[in-house]
């Protein structure tokens, strides 16, 4: 059996395949058995901006997976592949199952009641000490949602770097995958292709996946809310996808001051468990009105919070303070970072080695977003981790890779 990601408007959800070497009419069957989504409705395609259409003549436009007698095996699609879904209509996403507590016929008792019943706390500590970002990381990050993109609309990222057996994160750099934001939604297109260099260079590096940074908007900073429940589900989501117990949820935005400026300003934030068990079994409601308040997070089912039944709670009892310490981390952030509005070429790797010509070769790519550039021209299995080598211990770089290097900045 084999499992297959499926994103649609409602998020990130998986089809069970029996048998890899089906059709898309197969797949479509199956994704109206396990998603209640009629064949008729859906319109399916490995090509992210699907999900950006905003009409059926748009949809149109995406055929690779019209034909319903293509194999699956024909377009690469495996287990773990992700495919995006757009469909018409409406549908109720399931909730969580509810097992009975005995044999059948059995009372239930105000004990039992009481223990069915699913109670949102506050907690207290997080469980990582501190989040400490490295300056240079933070500041490119920053920059660009500041000067290029002036807190217009979202941008995120994940956050890479080190956790220590006290519970301190580090994070030593930020990439930023591809991604489409407006001023309340923030899509992200994750590429697996990518993914697998990052996740390289980064083992290579001694570091790892340590969080999710995002910007909140002009026009969200006007609404009284630490994070929207749009952005509760998201963090919740990665977070639960990480499961990472000192995941970091870090928020970028504009703070006015009395003077009539502003400040960029850092938040940090861990989820709390029960939001992530509360994701894991279903209970929160996707599906999220225009006038929904965005202070508040929807349930599917009734929960206890103090001592009242509710299907709405405050984003607040989801959130956990974390210490923000800032350092001096082993990696430079000057080359362009990837996934932007301006695509990175052989011209910026270029630039990049003559403004640090006078450095020693191992600091000029001493740069993640550098090394994620070269990682899709060399050869994964010996030549990133040869290089990523001279980075972490930062000993010279052969003379051989510096003269591939150089070739591929001259064409």
């Amino acid at each position: 059996m084999i499992m297959v990601r499926v994103r649609s408007r409602d998020g990130l959800e998986r089809v069970s395949i029996d048998n890899p070497n089906i059709t898309i009419s197969h797949l479509k069957t199956l994704i109206q058995n396990q998603l209640q989504i009629p064949i008729h409705n859906q319109t399916l395609s490995t090509n992210q901006n699907l999900l950006l259409a905003k009409s059926p003549p748009d949809l149109l436009k995406f055929t690779d997976m019209s034909n319903p007698d293509t194999l699956l095996s024909s377009l690469n699609i495996s287990h773990g592949s992700l495919i995006f879904l757009a469909y018409e209509g409406q549908r109720t996403i399931a909730g969580p199952a509810v097992r009975p507590s005995g044999s059948f016929g059995r009372k239930m008792t105000i004990d039992d009641l009481i223990a069915k019943q699913m109670r949102v706390t506050r907690q207290e500590n997080p469980h990582c000490d501190s989040v400490s970002f490295d300056r240079d990381c933070a500041n490119a990050f920053q920059h660009y949602v500041n000067e290029t993109l002036s807190f217009a609309v979202k941008r995120g990222g994940f956050m890479y770097g080190t956790v220590s057996e006290e519970g301190k994160v580090e994070v030593n750099f930020i990439y930023e995958p591809p991604q489409q934001g407006t001023e309340e939604i923030l899509m992200l297109f994750r590429d697996s292709d990518e993914e697998k260099l990052l996740e390289a260079i980064a083992a290579c590096l001694g570091m790892r996946r340590v969080g999710f940074i995002f910007t909140q908007t002009i026009m969200q900073d006007k609404r009284d809310c630490t994070l929207s429940h749009r952005e509760v589900l998201q963090a919740a989501e990665l977070h639960a996808e990480s499961e990472l117990k000192e995941w970091v949820t870090a928020v970028v935005k504009l703070e006015g001051k009395e003077d009539g400026g502003a400040d960029v300003h850092f938040e940090a934030f861990q989820m709390s468990d029960m939001s992530i068990r509360l994701f894991k079994e279903g209970w929160f409601e996707t599906e999220i009105g225009e006038d929904a308040d965005p202070k508040l997070s929807k349930m599917k089912k009734d929960v206890v919070v103090g001592s009242k039944d509710v299907k709405e709670v405050d984003n607040d009892f989801f959130l956990v303070v974390v210490k923000i310490l800032d350092h001096q981390g082993p990696l430079s952030s000057t080359f362009p970072i990837e996934n932007r509005i301006t695509q990175v070429t052989m011209r910026a790797l270029r630039s990049h080695l003559d403004r640090a010509k006078n450095l020693p070769f191992v600091k000029r790519i001493s740069d993640f977003h550098l090394l994620l550039f070269l990682a899709k021209f060399l050869d994964l299995s010996s030549d990133v981790p040869a290089l990523a080598e001279c980075v972490l211990t930062q000993t010279a770089v052969p003379e051989g890779y510096q003269l591939l290097i150089e070739s591929m900045a001259n064409t």
